[in-house]
């Protein structure tokens, strides 16, 4: 082989990976025109901006200096919670990303104000603890059994008090708010319980005890969460080794 076709053979392969980075490149951009970017849904930009408050309020938190920036951007990655999916449904934008992402951003962000409960109420450290471990555990167990049996998200089940929890929308929100309002009114007491209203009882201990049953009521809901996935999940092991018996009882009666 002389010189000039090895060289023409190495132009030729030093041309293929930037062709076919270019067409990688091209399907990107063809699907950011088309709106088929799934990082770029709106709901998921969504979900961005309420992990850049989250962070933000941890940051804030251990300053030490800075407890309304830190309690004001906790709420508000909160409450924007309750505009993803409005948005997922309006511009027909629902998927599996955005699902995970929603998941992630709720259970990372509610662990973290946990830890400073943790840190600010050590006494209470048990309590805080094993809500922490109930709400990730049940929910990573729930969402799991979902993508097995392929629903389209966590929010659908066969139990009648889960189904009326994500179904009901004021309940799913009055649930929720209760939950994250209740954790975070704890963590706002700790450095200002507020006027006093009565017999030195101040707003937030009072605030803080209003929502505490719906706190409890929802670790509740975990704990059926948990009871519910892991049966479905048990469920859907029987079944594969049903298969996988009944394979194998036909392979040797022809023989394989």
């Amino acid at each position: 082989m002389t010189e000039e076709p090895r060289k023409a053979e190495a132009s030729v392969g030093q041309r293929l990976p930037l062709s076919g980075s270019v067409s990688s490149g091209s399907k990107v951009l063809t699907a950011v025109a088309r709106g088929d970017n799934v990082f770029l849904f709106y709901p998921n930009l969504l979900g961005y901006v309420r992990i850049i408050l989250a962070l933000g309020a941890f940051c804030a938190m251990s300053s030490g200096e800075k407890q309304w920036r830190a309690a004001l951007w906790y709420f508000t990655s909160a409450l924007l919670d309750a505009f993803d999916g409005y948005l997922a449904r309006k511009f027909n934008q629902s998927s599996r990303f955005g699902a995970m992402l929603d998941q992630l951003t709720d259970r990372l962000t509610f662990l973290g104000v946990l830890m400073a409960l943790c840190h600010f109420y050590s006494s209470k450290m048990l309590f805080f603890q094993f809500v922490a471990f109930l709400d990730i555990a049940a929910h990573w167990m729930h969402l799991h059994a979902t993508d097995l049996t392929g629903k389209e998200s966590h929010k659908g089940s066969t139990n009648p008090v889960l189904n009326f929890y994500y179904t009901s929308k004021p309940c799913l929100f009055w649930m929720c708010f209760g939950n994250e309002a209740f954790y975070g009114l704890l963590y706002i007491n700790y450095f200002w319980a507020g006027p006093a209203l009565f017999f030195g009882i101040h707003l937030m201990p009072v605030l803080a005890a209003l929502t505490c049953p719906v706190a409890l009521a929802k670790s509740a809901l975990n704990v059926l969460h948990l009871v519910m996935a892991s049966q479905t999940v048990a469920e859907h092991d029987q079944e594969q080794r049903r298969r996988m018996s009944k394979q194998r009882v036909e392979e040797g009666k022809k023989g394989i």
